[in-house]
């Protein structure tokens, strides 16, 4: 745990988490009532790009925001959850490239925000929602790069009624208690963010999502541009080879490791080039996908004290993903690296309640040797780490619990006495990803 003695920030976030008595319950009334009484701040954004899907939206924010900055623009940028600090989620246009807001500044708003919502019913993210357009409008900038928090429809980034592209990454199952409980119900959730008359980019689907996205565009009026038909991007000798309508794009391979960052990077492309307000050359493009950083998406930790643990040439890479599907982008990366650099893999993973455990650890039978399963620290919406162990025997992989990340790693080295350096994954959960930052420095 940080020592860290808490910002005025904060005390206010803490405070505003109690406005409400659910830390989700999707809805745009709240939002619109606090939006009108500050005055309309989302009717006074730069060009948006609002991004929705499962999986794949952090990364092809990165990529967005990287080569528009690449470009010379200046970008604001709204994602979550933060990793370490929540600073992090609101991005404001700078020079050279967009650096989280500064603490004063964040506390000022949120004093604001909270005095103006009068003590009123309204939930953590739409306060501090609201809060991030009050920011943005407030700071001249180019673009807005926008990411949902969940689903679309009622998500509360859902007020911005004129974007300049829709982006609807791949859909899969999760937060099925919110959302629906088969994939035709959660893609029709996030194609709720699609706006007539503006272009809307789909990434790779399953026949089930993109039928139903397919339908709801047609029923609102909202072009769209689908993964394999109207674009595609694949990797041919060492390059991101990229085509469309307007021809085709030979580019270096994105900075972000995993075979699915060409797909995520293709999206981002696809809808820099349909936001012909913001026109956008080869080389900003090019330069962006080398420049691209997003922690905790199959980062390689070099330097810290857990590295510091290691023997030498060992490997330890963190990923935030929590669901099936992005597992199964996971276990293709770390196939991949096996195949080139053949090592053993242990996995360390925590992961939430409401997660699918079982479906998260299939993918990767056959690729581990062992799972070390841990709490995710001050979380006690948590699976237990012995609950969790059982998921993975569950599902043919050879699992233990630990008391922490550190006792999982000195046992994952013990174990590696004698032989190859190890490559050790620790995944499950962007809140265990950001706990294992913050321990990392």
């Amino acid at each position: 745990m940080s020592d860290r003695k808490p910002d005025a920030s904060d005390i206010i976030l803490e405070r505003v988490t109690k406005l409400h008595s659910k830390l989700i319950d999707l809805s745009l009334d709240r939002t619109w009532r606090l939006l009108a009484a500050l005055g309309h701040p989302e009717r006074a954004l730069p060009p948006t790009f609002h991004i929705a899907g499962t999986n794949g939206k952090g990364s092809t924010s990165a990529y967005l925001r990287a080569c528009l900055e690449a470009g010379g623009y200046g970008v604001h940028a709204y994602t979550s959850p933060h990793l370490v600090r929540f600073h992090e989620r609101i991005r404001l246009a700078g020079h050279p490239k967009s650096a989280p807001i500064d603490e004063a500044e964040l506390a000022g708003l949120l004093d604001e925000c909270e005095r103006i919502n009068g003590g009123q019913p309204i939930t953590f993210f739409e306060i501090t929602t609201c809060m991030a357009f009050l920011a943005f409008a407030r700071h001249r900038a180019d673009a807005l790069i926008l990411e949902v928090g969940m689903g679309g429809r009622y998500d509360t980034t859902n007020v911005v009624e004129h974007p300049a592209v829709t982006i609807i990454t791949p859909v899969d199952l999760d937060h099925q208690q919110f959302l629906g409980e088969t994939i035709d119900l959660i893609a029709r959730e996030k194609a709720g963010i699609l706006k007539r008359g503006v272009p809307a980019v789909i990434g790779p689907q399953t026949d089930e999502g993109r039928a139903a996205i397919e339908e709801e565009a047609a029923r609102i009026g909202a072009p769209l541009f689908i993964w394999g038909q109207e674009f595609s991007a694949h990797e041919e000798q060492g390059h991101l080879v990229y085509q469309d309508e307007h021809g085709l794009l030979d580019l270096p391979l994105p900075r972000l490791p995993g075979r699915h960052q060409i797909d995520n990077a293709g999206v981002a492309i696809c809808a820099l080039r349909q936001a012909t307000m913001l026109p956008l050359g080869e080389d900003a493009i090019a330069r962006g996908l080398r420049d691209v950083e997003w922690p905790a998406r199959l980062q390689r930790l070099t330097h810290g004290p857990l590295v510091g643990m290691l023997p030498a040439h060992a490997e330890i890479w963190l990923d935030g993903g929590h669901n099936p599907s992005a597992a199964r982008v996971v276990a293709y990366a770390m196939a991949d690296f096996a195949q080139s650099n053949p090592r053993p893999l242990t996995m360390i993973v925590g992961m939430k309640e409401t997660k699918d455990a079982g479906g998260f650890f299939a993918p990767f039978k056959g690729l581990v040797c062992h799972v070390e399963t841990v709490a995710i620290p001050d979380d006690p919406a948590c699976l237990s780490p012995e609950t969790l162990a059982e998921a993975a025997r569950g599902a043919g992989l050879d699992a233990s619990p630990a008391p922490s990340v550190e006792a999982a790693l000195t046992r994952a080295l013990a174990r590696a006495v004698g032989g190859e350096p190890p490559r050790l994954l620790i995944c499950g959960s962007l809140y265990l990803a950001g706990a294992v930052l913050r321990e990392n420095g």
